[in-house]
């Protein structure tokens, strides 16, 4: 699913227009974004958090050259899903 077939999944669902859905999606993106950048952490109950990690620096090879290479720590954004969330894909298998 595309970000157009969210806009339009979520207005059928709720009745909004296509333009308050992709304004309302907008507004959830830009806010976990900021969140994220601030440190913090955004956890909606019952579906899971958001959150930005660390990854060590480690060595790794070129596969090309075989050359040992450096890749630096950085940050990652991350999504842990929450129990419900969880559960609900488990029982749909």
């Amino acid at each position: 699913m595309n970000k157009v077939e969210l806009i339009y999944f979520i207005s059928e669902k709720t009745g909004f227009t296509k333009k308050q859905t992709e304004a309302f999606l907008k507004a959830f993106t830009e806010s976990v974004t900021d969140t994220l950048l601030k440190g913090d952490k955004v956890s909606i109950s019952g579906f899971g958090t958001f959150e930005v990690r660390e990854r060590a620096k480690k060595e790794a090879y070129n596969p090309v050259t075989k050359a040992k290479v450096t890749v630096a720590e950085k940050k990652v954004p991350a999504f842990k899903a929450g129990k419900s969330f969880k559960e609900a894909i488990l029982k749909s298998e």
